[in-house]
């Protein structure tokens, strides 16, 4: 760090993403899909866009905008989107987090470094049995509410009828609620921006619409809160969003089918690959997004993530407080066998070293 740098920011403890590694391995540790974009998305990008990025894109993202709206049965003036869910997410911080911020103690790392950033106070509410929430822990906050449901870290959902009762016991604090992985399973808040004029839903296309590599998220909320977030938009980098990234968008939304079947067929895979890490003695959570939480039987799950690193297959240790489980994204078929047959041999591995451990003792 250079002695230049402003002493508000000395101290950040910055967010860690997924590693990106060069090389060859099957990618199970940053919740992406393991499914490609749409031929029609594919098909936008390769189009007129390209030829044009001499021209700065529609800072308002009006055509994605419009695509969105249809989509989900509101008006264009209650969506805007940006670089990401992580932008719109930012700028939800920024502009209700004057009096601090209440989100579960485990959950989406980057809030609490979105409180340290802009110098908000924030609050944890505790984790029940089986990493549930329990809605009265958010009641009368005071403050802004942030809930990823499902659950970043846990894939654990909150019922969408808790989800209304923190709306309602909040009426005075904007409640965000984060659905980064809500298509593989859990129930949109959607309809509750409707009826709540406090409530803000947040969504990303890198999981359900395969564009991790475009940066496109966006937020669905009533008029006046929508206009909030366009206000810091404007004021911080208004072209956050490229000509490609907007048509791939675009195209996104208007090929739901083919996202909806990748949805599907990738909540199918969970719940088969959760049941065959079951029968092998792993604790997992009751997981609605397009990764499980995983306890070994046996071993460190760090030293798990590291032996599976080394037969070139990648999932998430994230330590800490989850530092018995591993995060395990949900890839194709084929990738889930491969996994499992890795872990298989490090399973025999280890029982054969333990095995080896006594023999070894009485020969010395």
């Amino acid at each position: 760090m250079s002695r230049y740098m402003n002493s508000r920011y000395a101290a950040l403890d910055a967010y860690v993403p997924g590693e990106q590694p060069r090389g060859e391995f099957i990618k199970l540790n940053a919740n992406e899909s393991p499914y490609p974009p749409s031929p029609a998305v594919l098909a936008a990008v390769r189009g007129d866009e390209g030829s044009m990025l001499n021209m700065y894109p529609d800072a308002a993202c009006r055509a994605l905008d419009a695509a969105l709206a249809e989509s989900l049965g509101v008006s264009p003036e209650n969506i805007v989107c940006a670089n990401g869910s992580d932008d719109i997410l930012n700028f939800c911080f920024m502009a209700y987090g004057a009096d601090g911020a209440l989100f579960p103690q485990i959950t989406y790392g980057f809030y609490e470094v979105f409180c340290a950033l802009h110098g908000i106070e924030e609050k944890r509410a505790p984790m029940h049995e089986g990493f549930a929430l329990d809605p009265a822990d958010y009641f009368n906050a005071h403050r802004l509410v942030v809930i990823a449901n499902p659950n970043a870290q846990t894939g654990v959902e909150l019922p969408q009828d808790a989800i209304e009762e923190v709306v309602r016991h909040n009426a005075d604090s904007v409640v965000v609620i984060d659905e980064a992985y809500v298509a593989f399973g859990g129930r949109s808040a959607l309809p509750l921006t409707k009826k709540y004029g406090n409530v803000i839903v947040v969504r990303t296309f890198s999981k359900s619409r395969s564009l991790a590599g475009a940066r496109l998220g966006f937020a669905a909320g009533s008029a006046e809160l929508i206009d909030d977030l366009r206000r810091l938009k404007f004021s911080t980098n208004p072209y956050s969003v490229n000509r490609c990234a907007l048509a791939a968008g675009v195209a996104a939304v208007r090929d739901s089918a083919y996202y909806e079947a990748n949805c599907a067929r990738i909540a199918a895979e969970r719940e088969k690959f959760a049941a065959e890490l079951k029968e092998r003695g792993w604790y997992l959570t009751d997981s609605k997004a397009n990764f499980v939480l995983a306890r070994p039987p046996k071993g460190r799950a760090e030293d798990i993530a590291a032996a599976l690193k080394e037969r070139g297959i990648l999932v998430r240790y994230l330590g800490g407080e989850l530092a018995d489980y591993l995060r395990i994204t949900i890839g194709t078929p084929e990738q889930m066998q491969k996994l499992l047959a890795a872990l298989e041999t490090e399973r025999e591995h280890q029982d054969g070293a333990a095995g080896c451990a006594p023999a070894c003792n009485r020969g010395l």
